[in-house]
């Protein structure tokens, strides 16, 4: 299966109702159905109260659903059913009326209102969205490294060889990242990552 962007979200009364639906999906009803009338792989997972159906198109997802809805109603079943599709910028399941952008001007717009989102919810909560996460070699390296970070004003945690640099959204956190590539010797690991910890309170 080249993509899975589209998902049915299939809600059950109870665990018992969706562990029944999952185990008809995937064992021969959706899949045979759809594969044979398509040409297209139907991915099957579920959750306590939920079972997904994941497609490489809205036509194969609408198809999915209508098929699942029919075995549903064979088996007694109620459900609520719900189509959504992925959005790559916002990196996260949306509703398909949800318009896409389809220009680079329209991506970076969409981007740009991302990150603002993200900044505002940083600001607004007095949590860090993202952050860079950094292990050094040494325990005197990561000192070094975060008493430099410090001086030029970043908020960061540091524990024993580890450190954390908290970061409004998700560009902040990659250029970080990406500074402290710059300075840390071989060996080190650095990476950009989302957070909602409030910090100092940082697991590792």
């Amino acid at each position: 299966m080249d993509s899975n962007d589209w998902r049915v979200t299939i809600t059950l009364p109870s665990p018992a109702h969706a562990s029944q639906a999952h185990r008809a999906f995937s064992e021969h009803t959706v899949e045979a159905d759809v594969r044979g009338r398509l040409g297209r792989d139907i991915a099957v997972g579920s959750g306590d109260h939920q079972v997904f159906l994941y497609a490489g198109t809205e036509v194969a997802a609408r198809e999915a659903e209508r098929v699942a809805h029919d075995v549903l109603g064979q088996l007694g079943i109620d459900a609520a059913f719900e189509l959504h599709r992925w959005h790559p910028i916002e990196e996260e399941w949306e509703r398909p009326d949800v318009a896409m952008p389809h220009t680079e001007a329209e991506r970076q717009a969409e981007h740009q209102r991302l990150e603002d989102a993200e900044t505002a919810a940083s600001l607004g909560s007095g949590t860090a969205q993202w952050e860079a996460r950094a292990e050094l070699p040494s325990h005197r390296e990561a000192v070094a490294l975060a008493d430099k970070l410090r001086g030029e004003g970043r908020p960061v945690i540091r524990r024993w060889k580890f450190l954390v640099v908290s970061a409004n959204d998700e560009d902040d956190a990659k250029e970080i990242a990406e500074q402290i590539r710059r300075e840390v010797p071989r060996g080190a690991t650095v990476r950009a990552e989302a957070s909602g910890v409030r910090l100092p309170f940082i697991p590792f």
